[in-house]
């Protein structure tokens, strides 16, 4: 089956589970571009490497990089929400009760903990712009971010376009990889300070503090413990309230 690609991004799930029994062909200006199919098949290349689309692979597929204009051009044309990382663009599937319950509970603690500071939690969805170079744009939805320096840096379109200070992901089955490898890899190289990732499969946070764009600390909190942020004293969020 041959689909155009803003028919793809439209009714994603559709031809998600399609693929499960035949394989999909996806193309763009009339020019085939990728290929959905079923996790069961091992699709090789000519250099023997196998190229999938599935939930955390990349919407484009078989390494071929987007330009920034590209995904612009998607993000404007598209009600989905989408990341560009790296030059790939990633479709965000929506999100389990599991995810959305933690997120629920952390952002009603971050609220309550940073109230009359200067510091401001903000949730998803929210587009952060953070460049590893002037020229190599990354645009990323975190779950969570915490946002100390929110006024200095609107721009004219009130678009924020500073990097937060802490930022929080709950891994999903489709965002786990791009989670735990691209998205600390972006962020400890962009200038974030604090990271926390939130499993809710083994009911455990753990809290990565970031200097020089290393791994300077990092701690992993399980259920009848205290999560506990390296930047904030205040910040304490009993885990086993974060889960259901």
């Amino acid at each position: 089956m041959k689909v155009n690609s803003t028919e793809l991004q439209n009714n994603f799930g559709k031809y998600l589970m399609l693929a499960a029994q035949e394989d999909i062909i996806i193309t763009r200006n009339g020019t085939e571009i990728a290929k959905l199919t079923s996790l069961d098949d091992q699709l090789q290349d000519h250099g023997g490497a196998v190229n999938q689309i599935h939930e955390n692979a990349p919407l484009y597929g078989y390494g071929k990089k987007a330009t920034y204009e590209e995904f612009l051009q998607l993000w404007q044309e598209s009600d989905e929400r989408y990341e560009y990382i790296d030059g790939e663009i990633y479709l965000l599937a929506s999100p389990r009760t599991a995810h959305q319950y933690a997120v629920t509970q952390l952002i009603t603690a971050f609220s309550n903990i940073f109230q009359g500071t200067s510091c401001i939690p903000m949730v998803a969805p929210y587009d952060i712009e953070l460049r590893r170079t002037p020229e190599q744009i990354n645009i990323v939805q975190p779950d969570i971010m915490v946002i100390c320096d929110l006024e200095e840096n609107l721009d004219a379109n009130d678009y924020y376009k500073g990097v937060p200070t802490l930022i929080v992901e709950v891994l999903s089955k489709g965002t786990r990889r791009k989670d735990l490898i691209k998205k600390l890899d972006l962020y400890m190289s962009c200038g974030l300070k604090e990271y926390w990732i939130v499993n809710p499969d083994n009911k455990e946070v753990t809290v990565y503090l970031f200097e020089e764009q290393n791994i300077q600390e990092f701690t992993t909190f399980k259920q009848n413990e205290i999560a506990q942020s390296y930047l904030f004293e205040k910040l304490k969020i009993d885990v086993q309230r974060i889960f259901r």
